[in-house]
């Protein structure tokens, strides 16, 4: 078990790689230890859940809005929850998002610890200090930046995982070596999704490099004031379709990506839309899609990255090294006009 300690300016996130779900009573008081998963990971992992106070809420990110978290808290309330209380959201993306936030406003805030149970989650969801819900198809209106205490690393849990979900978190693994690394996009596009699935030990290391990738970015700038914004590499198109066409994540954020990189080829002389394209299907993503692109626009109105003077989009001058500029929203709107 390797376990890696990384100051924040508010807390020191303990991350257990290689960890067992069974250490986590020896991390945290059981008496005052809340474990909140969802449906779907208490069916099928419902024995490690035996004797523990848990929470189960219903699984897909169209529960990730406030009813939700006003279940939890009644729930956390029923159960005598103090302000001594930690709470652990074991699951994906979406349970991490929102045990996060209640976390956060429960009783002016409690203790939280994650065990990711998603690629998706292990390599983004979970890690920076993000939480929040959706706001109706507004994607993470509602939320806060808090970091966790721990986020324990149990890859005993992928071995449910759908196929599909594994999907799902490769297109967050190539954004970051997109943004971040040619070399380990040199690597993405040498293997495939079986390989990783095959291979637990490159497995184990590719999902460490990807935490170590993002924790470095957030450390350097935990309040998305600079470059944390490039994480959001094919989130702005891809955040205005998912919910809209009700895409998972990384299908919707590899979409995205793929219209950022031709965007690119126009505002940053960007020439590797090819590999993108070619890595992004070895791993099962989808690369192109008929969307309303008027109702895609009328969302990134709303969208945070919005500025009075047109959207901050995240461009690609190469691969491993990622821009932001502000695009005028009419300009926005012809080049991908163009390229659909």
């Amino acid at each position: 078990m390797k376990t890696w300690k990384v100051k924040f300016s508010t807390n020191a996130v303990s991350f257990v790689l290689d960890g067992k779900f069974a250490s986590v009573d020896k991390m945290v008081d059981k008496a005052n230890a809340f474990y909140i998963t969802d449906e779907n990971v208490y069916a099928l992992h419902q024995k490690k859940f035996k004797g523990k106070k848990t929470i189960v809420i219903p699984a897909g990110e169209e529960h990730k809005q406030q009813a939700t978290v006003d279940f939890i808290i009644e729930a956390l309330v029923n159960f005598g929850a103090t302000r001594q209380a930690v709470l652990i959201g074991v699951g994906g993306g979406v349970v991490t998002d929102m045990v996060g936030y209640v976390a956060g406003i429960y009783m002016r805030g409690v203790a939280v610890g994650f065990v990711p149970t998603s690629i998706l989650a292990m390599v983004d969801a979970s890690i920076g200090g993000k939480n929040g819900i959706d706001l109706g198809l507004y994607k993470n209106m509602v939320g806060l930046i808090r970091q966790p205490s721990f986020l324990l690393y149990d890859l005993d849990f992928l071995k449910t995982l759908p196929q599909h979900q594994w999907e799902n978190g490769f297109a967050e693994i190539i954004k970051h070596a997109a943004i971040k690394d040619a070399t380990m996009m040199k690597a993405l596009a040498n293997h495939d999704l079986k390989f990783y699935q095959k291979d637990k030990k490159a497995l184990a290391l590719l999902i460490e490099k990807n935490v170590q990738l993002k924790v470095k970015v957030v450390q350097k700038d935990e309040f998305e004031k600079g470059d944390r914004k490039l994480l959001n590499f094919g989130h702005t198109l891809g955040h205005a379709i998912e919910n809209q066409h009700a895409l998972l994540h990384g299908h919707a954020i590899s979409i995205g990506m793929v219209y950022a990189s031709k965007i690119s080829q126009v505002l940053q002389g960007f020439n590797d839309t090819g590999l993108l394209v070619d890595t992004l299907k070895k791993y099962g993503l989808p690369t192109n899609m008929h969307f309303d692109i008027e109702q895609a626009m009328q969302m990134m109105q709303k969208d945070k990255k919005k500025a009075s003077a047109g959207m901050q989009y995240v461009l690609l001058k190469k691969i491993g090294q990622a821009v932001y500029e502000t695009i005028p929203m009419k300009s926005l709107e012809k080049l991908i006009k163009l390229y659909s």
